[in-house]
């Protein structure tokens, strides 16, 4: 038994004989509660990293090399778990698990949409995870819902709480196709009140830490005794059980659960409202997240049979909780752990693996339980982590976070600010605001024109006008902000400062921007008077007011910004091959062209050349896919060349302005002087310019790459040069085993990486070509073998996706016409793969091993047995099955057979 996560099946032998899965009716513990159930819950989470303006996610640095943390994290984690591998002792693919379909899991709805648009084949993965959990499981999926974007809900007001709520279920229902049984509180964080909303909401249960419960007794019996309360305040709760909670009127935010513990006619519970509560095993959580036990699904095993109370009980429950990102990202591998776990090491020791849900179906609650007054799994002070300065996430550095109360002061007073305006408003566009509010989740997984227009006919008081429309829309963005504004995040760490604290203040500034739109109101100077209180760690910044003008203001986007954005861009983007749009409005032929979340209408363009200079000038229309804004704008941009840009935007004033205007920017271009044309610029269209540095910035690096490409170009080819010049001399070198020059070196290193990104450019291009592409590959080889003599190692990332992209290419093209002879085929991509190793990029097999291994069962392994006694076709066969070797699948059974 090896100690990594990638404990080994034995190919030979059966993951579980069927014996184990031969239960009579009356002992089944899917239909009767009889055993040891596990439950494994991961709470999947990402807060909301869009730019408000935007509605994307821009590059985080700190995720290199990947584009944001979400894209980290996905493939670190989201991705392994819907493919999550077991491995024999040869580290051979035996069986892919889906983790989604045996773990309890919870994904947060921003996270969920990321997903959505980011890869659909995990994201349709999870769904189908709980659809077949749901089946073996009688109807009760895997997945609880999330209230939506993470609030603490015992600090938000009574409205919001049933907002976050309705949102997060309908979110749920929209993508799983049913009602959520259970909910994850943000952060567990719990009081009477936000059970009681929970309960008007038809949540049947929820997850709490064992530290939240205060007490518990075993339910009333039919004589009406009541049975004496057990303290458990100090995590002393029995969490194999699960627990029924009253919502008693002595039980409110205001008081604590033990203001009288003498048993009086208020501990009647008949005809009270409750809800159901698991508490899971703090102990083996907390082993999960904080010690080596998921490393080995024996230990991990091991870990929770520890657990198992041997006192005899019908059945128990075994729930273990944890953050989902725990494996895979914070724990690298684990997700191989829980897969063995879920379908050899669990079913070995005859437990059941399920989940809450079902869980409650087949043993409801024979236990009452009492809450602490307010409480949360990660502070040891109720709430206090996300409103005052109690000492839970300072990592025991010296700073404070004394900022956290007047924070969470700021935006209460704003969200305060902003119920006044969005009742006054909105009373005179929709004939319940509250209620479009609550609805408007249909908007957000939903934002299609015909969809947008169905929602506002539904809640409109009367035939809304454009303008109205427009209004009514961002009133329900204004709320949207506001509600984004509280995401726990902002307050989880040590500083205000920090990107999750600069998050929430985006969406306040964006809120307060809506409302200035619609009511003309300007909340802005009242709520930095707020901010200031909010003293910073950073002597940068000093307060939060500060960080708001130096982090928050400097990130706005209006109108002119995304015109700059799109003129820049145009020089280096082929007019010809965009979709031509008649404008119903204008009357004009226009190119429709998506920049984040607003679509653009080039109503005309035309640029031109002067030597050094180029210049266009454009007519564009901007429509807000979110709010509907539109406006109409002539910009003009010259381009001196290399990193120089100016660009000017004012508003559209009519045909006969702009054509005069056009004709004297580009009389003013003949000059072939930068100077006068862009005097020009600035007398025609204004004093404010936009530059390189002004685009956002995903397309400001895709320019700097291609400003960039012809110098790096022209520097590879002198390295080349001098690699070449110089071979002899860095051979000598390396015979004589004197350390090379690094000049020489680094010279050797550029020059074969050139090489070998330029071959595999015109690999990419020839693959359909046998000859052609059997000698890029040989090229490759070539390669290989210089960079390892010379000791040189190739850095091309780019290089690195093209060779696992054509890798997975040509074997779905074999396995599409594995009918035929494809013996060279076979070949030939046994040698890519090869090369791939000995060119040493890191190359990653894995979506060629999930593609393989999908086929073997159903496509491969019939096809061999259909062939045995065809000697040629079974030669064939042979190969195809020793290329699964060399993706490191276990085929070994098969070969024997064919042997």
């Amino acid at each position: 038994m090896t100690s990594a996560a990638e404990t080994p099946v034995s190919s030979g032998s059966k993951l579980q004989s069927n014996q184990d899965f031969q239960h009579t009716l009356n002992n089944d513990p899917l239909t009767q509660s009889q055993g040891v159930y596990v439950t494994v819950h991961g709470h999947f989470y990402q807060p909301p990293r869009e730019n408000p303006y935007l509605d994307a996610i821009e590059r985080q640095p700190s995720a290199a090399p990947f584009h944001d943390w979400n894209e980290r994290i996905h493939w670190e984690c989201y991705r392994p778990n819907a493919f999550a591998r077991v491995l024999n002792d040869r580290n051979e693919l035996v069986g892919i698990v889906n983790n989604y379909e045996y773990m309890s899991f919870n994904i947060g709805p921003t996270l969920m949409s990321w997903l959505e648009r980011y890869d659909m084949e995990v994201y349709e993965r999870i769904l189908e995870a709980d659809a077949k959990s749901s089946q073996r499981l009688h109807g009760h999926g895997n997945a609880i819902a999330q209230v939506y974007n993470h609030i603490i809900m015992p600090l938000a007001n009574e409205r919001d709480k049933h907002t976050q709520i309705r949102w997060g279920k309908e979110d749920f229902k929209s993508r799983f196709g049913r009602d959520p049984e259970g909910i994850w509180l943000a952060e567990t964080a719990v009081d009477y009140a936000t059970l009681q909303a929970l309960v008007d909401e038809d949540i049947r249960f929820i997850v709490l830490a064992p530290s939240q419960a205060q007490r518990c007794r075993p339910l009333g019996t039919q004589d009406d005794s009541q049975p004496q309360w057990h303290e458990v305040g100090g995590s002393q709760i029995d969490p194999t059980r699960p627990y029924r909670c009253y919502l008693k009127p002595s039980l409110s935010i205001a008081s604590s659960p033990l203001s009288s513990t003498n048993v009086t006619n208020s501990d009647k519970t008949e005809g009270l409202p409750y809800i159901d509560i698991f508490f899971y095993d703090g102990p083996i959580s907390r082993d999960m997240g904080f010690s080596d036990v998921v490393y080995n699904s024996h230990h991990f095993a091991g870990r929770v049979g520890a657990a198992v109370r041997g006192d005899h009980r019908p059945a128990q429950l075994i729930s273990v909780a944890t953050d989902g990102e725990t494996f895979g990202h914070h724990k690298k591998g684990t997700e191989k752990t829980l897969a063995y776990a879920f379908i050899d090491e669990f079913p070995r020791h005859g437990w059941t693996v399920t989940n809450f849900a079902h869980y409650l179906s087949l043993n409801p609650p024979s236990w009452e339980v009492e809450l602490k007054s307010i409480t949360a799994w990660s502070c040891a002070h109720g709430v206090d982590r996300w409103q005052d300065d109690c000492g839970c996430g300072g990592e025991g550095g010296v700073w404070h976070q004394q900022w956290r109360r007047p924070l969470r002061n700021a935006l209460n007073w704003l969200r305060d600010q902003l119920i006044e305006v969005y009742e006054e408003c909105g009373s005179k566009l929709f004939r319940d605001p509250w209620l479009a509010r609550d609805e408007y989740i249909q908007v957000l997984r939903d934002r299609s024109p015909a969809n947008v227009t169905r929602f506002l006919s539904q809640h409109q008081t009367h035939k809304l006008t454009a303008t109205e429309q427009i209004d009514a829309l961002r009133l329900l963005e204004m709320q949207r902000h506001a509600l984004f504004m509280f995401t726990s995040c902002g307050w989880f760490f040590e500083e205000i400062s920090r990107p999750e604290g600069t998050q929430i203040l985006r969406y306040a500034s964006r809120a307060l921007e809506l409302a200035g739109d619609v009511a003309g109101i300007q909340l802005e100077k009242g709520f930095l008077k707020h901010l200031g209180l909010a003293p910073s760690n950073v002597e940068q910044f000093k307060h939060g007011a500060e960080i708001y003008r130096q982090l928050v203001l400097t990130a706005q986007i209006g109108f002119k910004q995304v015109a700059s954005h799109y003129a820049i861009t145009s020089l280096f983007n082929n007019h010809n091959n965009a979709p031509a749009v008649q404008n119903g409005d204008e009357h004009l032929k226009a190119y429709q062209k998506r920049v984040y979340c607003y679509t653009a209408h080039e109503l005309d363009y035309q640029m031109q050349r002067m030597g050094a200079l180029s210049m266009a000038v454009g007519q564009l229309k901007l429509v807000s896919e979110i709010t509907w804004e539109s406006e109409n704008l002539v910009f003009a941009v010259l381009h001196l060349g290399g990193w120089d840009f100016h660009c000017c935007i004012q508003p559209f004033t009519g045909r006969r302005d702009y054509t005069h205007l056009k004709e004297k920017l580009f009389a003013s271009l003949q000059r072939a002087s930068a100077a006068h044309a862009i005097l020009v610029m600035t007398q025609l269209l204004g004093d404010e310019a936009f530059s390189l540095q002004n685009l956002f910035a995903e397309e400001r690096h895709r320019i700097m790459r291609l400003l960039s490409q012809e110098t790096l170009t022209r520097l590879d080819q002198l390295y080349t040069q001098a690699y070449r010049e110089n071979y002899g001399v860095i051979m000598a070198f390396h015979r004589d085993e004197l350390e090379v020059p690094q000049e020489l070196q680094v010279a050797a290193e550029i020059a074969l990486s050139y090489r070998c990104m330029m071959t595999l450019k015109s690999l990419d291009q020839d693959i359909a070509e046998p000859q052609l592409s059997w000698n890029h590959i040989l090229e490759l080889e070539a390669i290989a073998t210089e960079a390892k003599n010379l000791r040189c190692q190739l850095n091309i990332p780019e290089g690195k996706q093209i060779l696992e992209q054509l890798i997975v290419r040509s074997l779905g093209q074999l396995l599409h016409d594995a009918n035929g002879s494809f013996g060279t085929d076979i070949q030939r991509l046994e040698k890519l793969i090869d090369v791939g190793y000995q060119l040493n990029l890191g190359i990653s097999l894995e979506k060629s091993q999930e593609l393989y291994f999908s086929c073997l069962h159903h496509h491969i392994i019939p096809l061999c047995l259909s062939n045995f006694n065809n000697p040629a076709e079974a030669n064939q066969c042979s190969q195809l099955l020793k290329l699964g070797q060399k993706l490191a699948v276990d085929v070994s059974m098969i070969l024997k057979k064919l042997a």
